[in-house]
C-alpha cells in the first residue's frame, strides 16, 4: 500500500518537474502547448507499459508469494473454525472490518478534505509573487508534490505507531484553513513569497506522512486474511475525501 502511495506521488513530482521544463523551453503560445501535452501523453504511455509489465512481475517476487502463502494458510484456519463464508457471514466481517478501521479512515477523509481544500485551488489562484510571476505557482505546486513523496518514504525511516497520536495530527491540521486565510488577509509579511512557500511544503510533508502511516496501520489492526479488504475499505475513505475536499475547494475559490 506504502508503495502505491509512493508512486502516485513520484509522478506528482514528475508532471511538475515535465512543468517546469516545458515552461521553460517551450514558447507560452499555442505550439508551445501543443509540444507539451505531447511531452506529457508520451510520458504517460511509456509509464503505464512499465507499470502493467512491473505488475504482471511483481507477484513472482519472494516476499509476495511468502505473505500470499500467509494468506492462504490463515483463510483456512478462519474456514475450519467458522466454516464456509457465506453471504451473511462475509457481510458480517466486513462491517466488522468497517469497524476496526473507521478511525483511521477518519483521518485520511480529514486529511484530504483539509489538502483539496487549499492545494491546488488557493496556490494558483490567491497568491501573487511580484518577483516570480507566473512562475510562483508551477514552483508552490512542484515544493508540495516533493514534500508529500518526502513525507509518504518517511515512514521507511520512522513509523508513527500510535493511532490516537496520528489521527489526532489529522485534526491538528485544520489549523490550516485560518493559517492560510491569514496570509490571504493578514499582516503584509505573511502573504510574501518566504511564508507561504514554508506552509505549503509543511502541508504537502504533513499528508504525505500522514497518509503513509494511516494507510499503513489500518490493514495491521485487521487478521492478515483480511489486510486486502481493509485496504480497499480505506481506499473508499480515500475516495471521500478527495471528493470532499474538492467541494469544498470550490466553494474556497469561488
Amino acid at each position: 500500500m506504502q508503495s502505491q502511495f509512493v508512486k502516485l506521488l513520484a509522478a506528482g513530482v514528475l508532471v511538475s518537474v515535465l512543468r517546469i521544463l516545458t515552461k521553460a523551453v517551450f514558447p507560452q503560445d499555442a505550439n508551445g502547448l501543443r509540444k507539451s501535452a505531447y511531452l506529457y501523453f508520451l510520458t504517460s504511455i511509456v509509464f503505464m507499459v512499465i507499470c502493467i509489465v512491473l505488475y504482471n512481475v511483481v507477484h513472482r517476487l519472494p516476499v509476495m508469494k511468502y505473505y500470499k502463502e500467509l494468506k492462504i494458510e490463515a483463510i483456512k484456519e478462519e474456514n475450519v473454525e467458522k466454516g464456509p463464508i457465506t453471504g451473511p457471514v462475509w457481510r458480517a466481517t466486513l462491517w466488522n472490518i468497517v469497524g476496526t478501521v473507521k478511525w483511521y479512515g477518519f483521518g485520511v477523509v480529514l486529511l484530504y478534505v483539509v489538502t483539496l481544500a487549499i492545494f491546488p485551488g488557493y496556490i494558483t489562484e490567491d497568491v501573487l509573487s511580484l518577483i516570480l510571476k507566473d512562475w510562483y505557482p508551477v514552483l508552490l505546486i512542484t515544493a508540495y508534490n516533493l514534500f508529500d513523496m518526502v513525507g509518504k518514504s518517511l515512514t521507511a525511516v520512522y513509523l508513527l505507531e500510535n493511532a490516537k497520536v496520528a489521527i489526532s495530527a489529522c485534526v491538528v491540521r485544520l489549523l490550516f484553513f485560518p493559517i492560510f486565510i491569514g496570509c490571504l488577509h493578514g499582516p503584509e509579511f505573511f502573504r510574501t513569497e518566504i511564508p507561504i512557500s514554508l506552509l505549503t511544503c509543511l502541508l504537502g510533508l504533513t499528508n504525505g506522512y500522514l497518509t503513509s502511516v494511516l494507510m499503513i496501520m489500518a490493514p495491521k489492526s485487521v487478521q492478515i486474511q483480511h489486510a486486502e479488504t481493509s485496504g480497499i475499505v480505506m481506499v473508499l475513505f480515500l475516495v471521500v475525501g478527495l471528493a470532499s475536499g474538492s467541494v469544498i475547494a470550490w466553494f474556497w475559490v469561488i
